[in-house]
C-alpha cells in the first residue's frame, strides 16, 4: 500500500470539518472530528495487524489474540460495522466507542461525550457523508506512518484553534512558544515530564520531539499530564497514541483542587514541569488552599480571585530535587503587589527564579495581553545565585492582521540568546536592550518588582541632524508658508474682503 503524502492527508482531514460546518459550531469541531479520526485509525491499524498475524498463525480466531494487537476491536464495534449502517448512525458510533473503551481499559473515556444521537445536529445523512469522506483513505500504518499521523493531528488542532480563536486558549499553545520552553528545559530520555494543564498535549509531545531530535529514545520518557476539560483530555490521549507513544498517563481533573499524581499522599515529583495554565483564573480554589494537604502554599497564598501564583507554586512543589520548570503567565505576575508581591519576593530570596523572558503581545489565542515565560529550578549553580536572567524578546515576532506569530527561527533566536547568557552566567556582557543578568540587590532596590522594562530597555535612538539639513527643512517650510499666504490672500479678495 502506498504512503499518503502529508499535505494530502492534512487537506483530506481538514475537509471533514467543512462537512459539519453549519450544524456544528467551529469551537466544537474537535469534539466530533477527532473521535471519528481516531476510530478510523485504530480500526485500520487493527486490520493490518490481523492480516500480519493471520499469515503467521493461519487461524482467524488466533489472529484476533491480544498478543497481536495494541488495541482490541470487539465484535460489531469495527469501523466497517458502523459504516454499513444507514439509520441511527450516531447510536452505532456511540455503541462502538463504548465497546472499544470497555475492551481496552487504557482507552477509558477517550472518545469523549459528544451528543452523537442528537439528530437535530447530526442527521443520518450528515453522518453518512462524514463517514464516507473518512472511508476514502486508509489510515493504517502502511499508508500513514505514526509521525505523519501525529503531524496531521497537530495540524488539525492548530486549524481548529484558528477557527475557534478566543476559546482556543483553553486547549492550544502556539507550537513555537512550546518549542522555546522545551528547549530551555532540555528534557532527556529517562527523565519524567509533567504538564498540570496539558490541554491537547502539545507540550508533552514537544518533549518527545525534542528527545528524538537530540538522538535520545523518547520511549524512555515518563510522561504525565492533567486536564480539567473532558473533551480536551481525551484529545490529548488520542494525540499521544497517534504519535506512537505508549508510556504516558493523562488524567482528567481540577489540578489546583484535586491533583491526581500523588505518591504516599504527597505530590509526585518530576524532572521537568511545563505548562501554559489559564491566565489569572478567578475561581481557582482559594478555599482548598487555606489548608492544602500538599503544602503547596509554602511561599504564600495566592489572591482569592487570581490563580497565577497558585499554578507557579503547584508546579514548583511538583519538582524533584534537581527539577526545573517553565510556565507561561501574564506580565502582571512580574510586578503586582499584595499577596503576589510577597510570593514573588520569597521565590527570589530563596533563589528559585532563574529567568524571565518577555514575549510579544497577541501571540496567544483568546488574549492580546503580553505574556512572559518564568523559568524556575529547585537547585541552581552557585555562580548563578542572587541573579535573575532577564530577556526582553518582545520585538521578536511576525506581525499579523488578527494575531501575531512567532516563527520557528524566531523561537530559536530567543533560545540562543537565553542559552548564550545562561552558559556565560552573571559575568556575561549585557546584550543591550535585549538581555542581562540582574543582581538581586538591584531587584531589591525596586521592591522585588521584576517588570522587564525596569532592567532591559531598548535604548532611545537619538536623531542626529546636521545644520545643512535644518536649513534645508526651514527653507522648504518657509516656501510652503508663502504659498499658503498667497492662497489665503486670493480667497479673501474673492470673498470681498479688503486687504
Amino acid at each position: 500500500m502506498t504512503l499518503i503524502n502529508l499535505k494530502d492527508l492534512e487537506a483530506h482531514l481538514w475537509h471533514a470539518a467543512h462537512i459539519i460546518t453549519g450544524p456544528i459550531d467551529a469551537s466544537d469541531y474537535k469534539t466530533y472530528i477527532f473521535p471519528i479520526l481516531f476510530f478510523k485509525r485504530i480500526c485500520d491499524v487493527y486490520d493490518e495487524e490481523f492480516e500480519e498475524a493471520l499469515e503467521q498463525v493461519g487461524d482467524e480466531e488466533l489472529a484476533k489474540g491480544d498478543m497481536f494487537h495494541r488495541i482490541q476491536i470487539p465484535a460489531n464495534c469495527h469501523w466497517k460495522d458502523v459504516f454499513a449502517e444507514t439509520k441511527d448512525i450516531g447510536q452505532a458510533l456511540k455503541d462502538s466507542f463504548r465497546g472499544i473503551e470497555l475492551e481496552n481499559p487504557q482507552l477509558h473515556g477517550i472518545f469523549g461525550d459528544a451528543s452523537w444521537t442528537n439528530k437535530e445536529r447530526l442527521s443520518d445523512e450528515l453522518l453518512s457523508t462524514l463517514l464516507n469522506h473518512f472511508n476514502k483513505v486508509n489510515l493504517g500504518v502502511s499508508s500513514v506512518r505514526n509521525d505523519d499521523m501525529g503531524r496531521a493531528y497537530e495540524y488539525l488542532i492548530k486549524r481548529f484553534a484558528d477557527k475557534a480563536n478566543k476559546k482556543a486558549g483553553e486547549f492550544y499553545t502556539p507550537r513555537t512558544i512550546v518549542r522555546l520552553m522545551v528547549n530551555i528545559l532540555d528534557p532527556q530520555a529517562n527523565e519524567s515530564v509533567y504538564d498540570p494543564a496539558c490541554g491537547t498535549g502539545g507540550m508533552l509531545l514537544e518533549t518527545i520531539h525534542h528527545v528524538k531530535e537530540n538522538g535520545g529514545d523518547p520511549r524512555l520518557l515518563k510522561i504525565k499530564g492533567q486536564e480539567k476539560n473532558l473533551t480536551t483530555e481525551a484529545i490529548a490521549r488520542m494525540n499521544l497514541f497517534l504519535h506512537g507513544q505508549e508510556d504516558f498517563e493523562i488524567i482528567r481533573g481540577d489540578t489546583l483542587r484535586d491533583p491526581k499524581f500523588l505518591k504516599n499522599d504527597q505530590l509526585e515529583n518530576f524532572d521537568c514541569v511545563i505548562a501554559n495554565p489559564p491566565f489569572s483564573l478567578k475561581e481557582w480554589g482559594y478555599d482548598y488552599w487555606t489548608s492544602d494537604p500538599y503544602g503547596r502554599a509554602s511561599f504564600g497564598l495566592a489572591p482569592k480571585t487570581n490563580g497565577d501564583f497558585a499554578w507557579v507554586q503547584h508546579m514548583f512543589a511538583s519538582l524533584n530535587d534537581k527539577g526545573r520548570m517553565a510556565v507561561v503567565l501574564p506580565h502582571g505576575v512580574l510586578f503586582r503587589s499584595g499577596a503576589e508581591g510577597k510570593i514573588r519576593t520569597k521565590l527570589l530570596k530563596e533563589n528559585r527564579i532563574v529567568a524571565v523572558i518577555g514575549v510579544a503581545s497577541n501571540l496567544f489565542y483568546g488574549t492580546g495581553i503580553p505574556a512572559c515565560i518564568l523559568v524556575l529550578r529547585k537547585a541552581r549553580p552557585e555562580e548563578h545565585k542572587d541573579h535573575v536572567l532577564i530577556v526582553n524578546a518582545e520585538e521578536i515576532f511576525t506581525k499579523g492582521r488578527a494575531q501575531n506569530t512567532l516563527s520557528e527561527t524566531q523561537a530559536d533566536d530567543i533560545y540562543d540568546i537565553y542559552q548564550q547568557m545562561r552558559t556565560k552566567g552573571p559575568k556575561a556582557d549585557d546584550i543591550e536592550g535585549v538581555a542581562r543578568w540582574v543582581p538581586h540587590s538591584e531587584i531589591e532596590e525596586n521592591d522585588f518588582n521584576l517588570n522587564i522594562a525596569r532592567y532591559v530597555q531598548k535604548p532611545l535612538e537619538e536623531e542626529t541632524i546636521t545644520v545643512e539639513e535644518v536649513l534645508k527643512d526651514f527653507q522648504q517650510k518657509l516656501a510652503a508658508l508663502e504659498v499658503a499666504e498667497q492662497e489665503l490672500e486670493a480667497l479673501l479678495i474673492k470673498e470681498g474682503f479688503e486687504l
